[in-house]
């Protein structure tokens, strides 16, 4: 049974690990990334407290969703006439619909810049964006370049995570896949890995890299990993399918 690398943060990793073992694989939990909601939360609470001032309110993660909404959910349905809201994929749009809110738009392509079109005239409009503190800014920037107002939250940070013993084990003697779900994950498991002697570019075994996108994909490269397949819908059931068309080959 092929063993997969897990890197997903502990409250998202078993419904990918069971996708997993449901597929015929063995997932191995190796978390790298740690999400926490920012501490002060003064801007984000006046923007809800606004919430009628926007023309859409824009998530481009399922974590944004949990802690804006973990925080404001009555606030967010109450005060949600006029203002339209957009998720960056079916992951995310579905983390709206499950916190009574279906996204007005997702666009076909699962990354930041490909909501811009679904906006319609955005001039002189605001749109919040709350948004990890390390967001790319290629959605805001886009969003100013069409005469719209970008209000960028940081409602959460990601922070590297304490390694797990029996993940690390599991690359010193081999594993056959690693996954990653977004940039900072590949930062930061390249980074655990270096602070604990080992050579993330030189496992055993020369595990094959599975990216859930391309923005995680060109991260991969840029931190000289090679052996890279990439999901065509970016989702971990997109990812999976990657893998699995790869086994097959």
């Amino acid at each position: 049974m092929k063993r997969i690398l897990v890197t997903r943060p502990r409250a998202q990793a078993n419904s990918f690990g069971e996708i997993l073992r449901v597929a015929g694989f063995e997932p191995i939990y190796f978390p790298v990334i740690e999400i926490r909601p920012i501490e002060d939360s003064a801007a984000l609470d006046k923007a809800v407290e606004q919430l009628h001032c926007y023309a859409w309110v824009i998530f481009t993660s399922v974590n944004a969703v949990e802690v804006v909404f973990d925080k404001f959910s009555s606030l967010l349905l109450d005060d949600r006439v006029g203002v339209k809201f957009a998720a960056i994929g079916p992951k995310t749009a579905e983390a709206l619909k499950m916190r009574g809110i279906a996204p007005d738009f997702v666009p076909q392509e699962y990354v930041a810049e490909a909501i811009l079109p679904g906006l319609g005239d955005l001039k002189d409009k605001w749109i919040l964006l709350p948004r990890a503190e390390i967001a790319r800014k290629e959605l805001p920037e886009a969003i100013v370049a069409e005469g719209g107002i970008a209000h960028e939250i940081s409602v959460y940070k990601t922070l590297p995570t304490q390694p797990d013993p029996d993940g690390l084990a599991a690359l010193k003697s081999g594993v056959d896949v690693i996954t990653f779900t977004s940039a900072s994950s590949v930062e930061n498991f390249v980074t655990i890995l270096r602070q604990n002697r080992l050579d993330p570019l030189n496992l055993p075994n020369n595990p094959l890299i599975a990216c859930i996108g391309p923005i995680t994909e060109q991260t991969a490269r840029d931190e000289g990993f090679q052996n890279i397949v990439v999901a065509k819908e970016y989702t971990t059931e997109g990812l999976i399918e990657a893998i699995t068309t790869m086994e097959k080959l």
